[in-house]
């Protein structure tokens, strides 16, 4: 575990973190919540990848709403790192498949998060006024900023992990929305960014 974001957190955090690698990697044997081949990575594939996320954002409490969570990636970790760092930061995990948003609250049970999930899809879940919306490996950018303008307060920032075709995504997006985009080098895949966007508005 060398990934620099990991080395940032406490102990404390580390700790949970690993009950979470614990709990996903029960619970993956019945639901596919990340790929099989992609287990042996767990750590830097996907908890780290999560966790830099959070060191983006500078927002100190207020509500974060992370959008199709999945497997909780970025959602569950960012989660988990606030409960030391910012326990005053609420979240909401937006997931349509019931089983897995069965898993999202048992790790909210296990590790006493701060956060709720609504078993919706994003679209039709009511609006949220975020101060911080995430999302990763979900949809196009276009769709993205759909959901953004959403669930995400006018000051909000909307914090997307994005594959080598960011550049291409952004440009498409330009036909239906303006915004303020911060591109960030992934610390976990050198082909990847992350977006870091604010006023969003549409076209």
């Amino acid at each position: 575990m060398t990934d620099q974001s990991l080395k940032n957190v406490s102990r404390e955090t580390m700790d949970d973190l690993s009950v979470f690698a614990d709990l996903l990697i029960k619970w993956n044997a019945k639901i596919n919540l990340v790929s099989p081949k992609s287990i042996d990575e767990l750590w830097h594939r996907h908890i780290a990848d999560s966790v830099q996320v959070f060191d983006l954002v500078k927002v100190e409490k207020g509500l974060w709403v992370d959008m199709g969570t999945g497997g909780g990636f970025p959602g569950a970790i960012c989660a988990i790192v606030a409960k030391h760092k910012k326990p005053e930061m609420k979240f909401v995990f937006i997931e349509s498949d019931t089983r897995k948003s069965l898993f999202l609250r048992t790790v909210i049970r296990e590790l006493d998060l701060n956060a709720r999930v609504e078993n919706e899809r994003i679209e039709k879940t009511q609006p949220q006024n975020a101060d911080v919306v995430s999302a990763r490996a979900l949809a196009s950018l276009d769709l993205l900023l759909g959901f953004a303008d959403i669930h995400l307060n006018p000051n909000g920032t909307a914090v997307f992990l994005k594959g080598a075709k960011f550049q291409q995504e952004i440009e498409e997006s330009l036909a239906n929305w303006q915004f303020d985009v911060q591109k960030v080098q992934s610390e976990t895949d050198p082909d990847a960014i992350i977006l870091k966007i604010k006023e969003v508005e549409r076209v």
